[in-house]
């Protein structure tokens, strides 16, 4: 199993370079948003290749990051496009001039690549073993539909809700959002429990470091924590929003009095 892992890493990181090179070009590493779910189709696509044969779970699994991670892609490229560089981005380049146009090649690309070769982990065996398919694999088909629901409908309910003229500065708190303060990370959280499922119905149970590293991130670097350190600054209705609504997985809302909210 070891070289086709191998083999994933080194496209991944080609991708990676060649995405580096246009980010000069366009002096904008936004779009390194765009290519992080595709790094895992990039591996996915690898171990697929390289299986001895292609069984019933290896297709589906195949089948079930390609709608992930083009849905997800195709998502934020459109959320994008026409946009100046992320404010996140906008940072890095500032704490890390000069050189920054080189330092990007693995401060940013060479580092998103490492982590998701990293995360992808558990679909080299869902994808390569032959093992027949058991109750797991029902139990990791229908989290990853809880955690595709979650996110896409999330990110769709979003979207809505930011295209309408009277939401800015305004906080969405209907819908999914409404039971979590972010369902599209918890939604991404069961998708990669769920492929870690996947991998345990075909023997890989020893890649669980994978969905402990993917949650880790949604939950104190890139996920929630960042993204809560300065919306509450933008948007000053979400403190009550944190009062009210859990912050990660979906839970009923909690009620405030009028005193506790002006605490």
């Amino acid at each position: 199993m070891l070289y086709p892992y191998l083999n994933a890493l080194a496209a991944i990181l080609a991708v990676g370079v060649a995405s580096w090179l246009v980010s000069l070009a366009k002096k904008d590493v936004s779009f390194v948003d765009s290519l992080w779910s595709l790094f895992f189709l990039i591996a996915a696509a690898v171990f697929a290749m390289e299986a001895a044969s292609l069984s019933a779970r290896g297709t589906l699994v195949l089948a079930l990051v390609a709608i992930w991670a083009l849905r997800l892609s195709l998502h934020i490229t459109v959320r994008n496009w026409g946009e100046s560089e992320d404010y996140r981005y906008r940072t890095i380049r500032k704490n890390n001039e000069p050189g920054f146009a080189f330092k990007s090649l693995y401060i940013v690309f060479g580092l998103q690549g490492v982590l998701a070769w990293l995360i992808a982990l558990p679909l080299l065996p869902a994808i390569t073993s032959n093992t027949a398919l058991n109750v797991l694999d029902i139990a990791a088909v229908l989290l990853w539909l809880v955690g595709f629901v979650f996110e896409a409908g999330g990110d769709y309910q979003l979207a809505r809700f930011k295209a309408r003229e009277d939401s800015k500065g305004k906080v969405l708190e209907t819908g999914l959002w409404r039971y979590t303060r972010h369902p599209n990370y918890f939604g991404d959280f069961c998708i990669w429990w769920s492929f870690y499922l996947f991998a345990v119905a075909s023997g890989g149970w020893w890649s669980i470091a994978s969905p402990l590293l993917m949650s880790f991130l949604l939950l104190k670097v890139s996920g929630v924590a960042m993204l809560e350190s300065t919306i509450a600054e933008r948007r000053p209705e979400y403190a009550n929003y944190i009062r009210n609504t859990n912050a990660f997985f979906p839970g009923p809302r909690k009620t405030t009095s009028m005193n506790e909210a002006k605490s």
